[in-house]
């Protein structure tokens, strides 16, 4: 098992633990030696996990005192990536960052009024979708997926695509998430695409980066209770 294996063994093994021992957000994980010797890894291997788990916002670590929960994956989260999965899958968040603030930086610049219109459609098809009983998540991912297309750049949506069966689970679970959650969140949630959207529009590259950059990290955030 590579050393990468390894790593996504401790991390989909940390999340299952904060589930099964129903931990609390606060509550205190094992010691770095005692996660090792319950997943049969090295101290190295756990403290990448660890890392990692930070990143996504399900950990944190406080100096001299260990790692805590930060937050808990939603039970409806595993009903769309099983555990061993989670590791790839919510780190894909970190390639996203990257490439989707950029697409949205260069689309506001080098969109053409064809352009434009296509992505003006694709959220009004989004916001359809999203207030009815649709699934909505190839809507979202059609929209994410012309803004790439407005960069004029093929190689944005060759990296996209790559990213397409990760995404995919990510967007089915966050609408249907948010969806079981207060009207407002689903509302926030068309918020952000507008304005990243409008930003486009206006040609303003540098808010439509921010705007892109804010709406994936509340998305992640919304994985969570």
């Amino acid at each position: 098992m590579s050393q990468m294996r390894l790593s996504d063994h401790a991390y989909s093994g940390i999340v299952e633990l904060i589930k099964s021992e129903e931990l609390e957000v606060g509550d205190r994980l094992p010691s770095e030696a005692r996660l090792a010797e319950m997943f049969s890894v090295s101290r190295a291997i756990v403290r990448e996990a660890l890392i990692r788990l930070g990143s996504d916002g399900i950990t944190e670590a406080r100096r001299g005192a260990g790692s805590f929960v930060k937050s808990r994956p939603s039970d409806r989260l595993t009903a769309f990536m099983p555990l061993a999965e989670m590791p790839a899958t919510l780190g894909s968040y970190e390639v996203r960052f990257v490439l989707e603030a950029e697409a949205a930086r260069l689309a506001a610049t080098r969109r053409s009024s064809q352009e434009m219109a296509h992505i003006e459609e694709g959220f009004m098809l989004l916001k359809r979708a999203i207030m009815s009983d649709a699934l909505a998540h190839v809507e979202d991912m059609e929209l994410h997926r012309r803004i790439a297309q407005a960069t004029g750049n093929p190689a944005f949506i060759a990296a996209f695509d790559v990213l397409w069966p990760d995404v995919e689970r990510v967007m089915r679970a966050g609408v249907d998430i948010s969806r079981s959650r207060p009207p407002e969140v689903i509302e926030t949630m068309l918020r952000e695409h507008e304005v990243i959207v409008d930003a486009i529009r206006a040609g303003d590259g540098d808010g439509a980066a921010l705007a892109m950059r804010w709406h994936l990290w509340e998305g992640r955030k919304r994985l969570m209770p």
